[in-house]
């Protein structure tokens, strides 16, 4: 009889993957390589239902992880629509008020963690997602002049002025009411960080645009999702990002990842072999005290995997996870 083990290690950065709930196998392989911290995309399930029954949705999903040995330890995407928030169309005020109130239940239940996104009328886009990389593995692919083409979308132009406006209002609404509940609010960059992306403005496409952030409102709990591909492309330097927000404490979650190419023109890579040296900067968030949520993200589809959802196939997130707990260990790098 083979004893089931559970995973010893304690404290430091916590290795994670995101999920849905009812993923029951990608949650069984994930614990199986280790995984015991799970981020949860909450938007299909709170969608359906009325603010007054989100605690309750929250406890059971919660549940659901711990049944499975693993900490739900935050949400990905925003928990509730958050379109008209962000275009700043009739109706933001009810999704406001839903926000707030899936922040409180979210508190409630034991989860402080929100990472959400400013990108309004689409999310992170590419222009293909079957690019041959690797022995044959597909990975995604942003191509300006291909998106050019393609025109406005439904929305027409938005200006990066409207944009930003309704990122001020949404956060005087929702920062003071997370930080009284100890949720951190964990703002992800555009993807891929340009502006206008097919007549939309975008505004988190720079480090400075953050800091901007940081000091419209001055809350500990007003921090950044550090997506390191997406602050490559922005030609920033890394390890210097790292050290500024890991000494002010405003990195709450890591997504690792790595491209090729420019922020008008790039495809994804391997986790092992895109231009930036992943254990340079492994060093530096244990060197200035990183202890959240570090997953990795958007892998290629490796053979024999489904493509219908480009970048989040498991394989290539087992193959990330084993190189990044190398590094890790090769550097004695805690992690759990």
């Amino acid at each position: 009889m083979v004893r089931e083990t559970s995973n010893l290690r304690t404290g430091g950065i916590k290795l994670a993957e995101l999920f849905e709930p009812g993923e029951d196998r990608k949650i069984r392989l994930a614990s199986q390589i280790g995984i015991n911290t799970a981020i949860v995309g909450v938007l299909p399930v709170l969608s359906r239902l009325p603010r007054g029954q989100y605690f309750d949705a929250l406890r059971r999903i919660k549940s659901e992880f711990e049944d499975a040995g693993m900490t739900f330890a935050g949400v990905e995407s925003h928990p509730v629509p958050s379109e008209k928030i962000k275009l700043g169309l009739p109706g933001r005020d009810e999704e406001i008020e839903n926000y707030i109130a899936a922040i409180k239940a979210l508190a409630h239940v034991g989860v402080s963690l929100v990472c959400y996104n400013w990108m309004a009328g689409l999310g992170w886009y590419r222009t293909r997602t079957d690019v041959r990389e690797r022995g044959g593995a597909l990975v995604s692919e942003f191509d300006n002049e291909v998106a050019s083409k393609q025109g406005l979308t439904e929305w027409g132009e938005v200006s990066e002025e409207k944009i930003w406006s309704n990122l001020n209002y949404f956060l005087n609404a929702v920062i003071p009411v997370a930080e009284c509940e100890g949720v951190k609010m964990a703002l992800h960059p555009d993807d891929p960080p340009l502006s206008p992306l097919r007549g939309l403005g975008r505004i988190l496409t720079s480090a400075a645009s953050f800091r901007r952030i940081f000091e419209m409102n001055p809350s500990p709990v007003n921090g950044v999702t550090f997506c390191q591909a997406n602050f490559v492309l922005m030609g920033e330097n890394i390890g210097a990002l790292i050290r500024e927000w890991g000494v002010s404490k405003k990195i709450f979650f890591v997504h690792i990842r790595d491209v090729d190419g420019t922020r008008n023109h790039f495809r994804e890579t391997f986790h092992d072999s895109g231009p930036t040296n992943l254990t340079d900067s492994l060093a530096l968030y244990n060197k200035y005290g990183f202890d959240g949520p570090m997953r990795p993200d958007h892998a290629p589809t490796l053979e024999g995997e489904s493509n219908a959802h480009p970048g989040y196939a498991m394989i290539g997130k087992v193959f990330a996870v084993g190189y990044m707990k190398g590094a890790m260990d090769a550097l004695g790098i805690p992690y759990s």
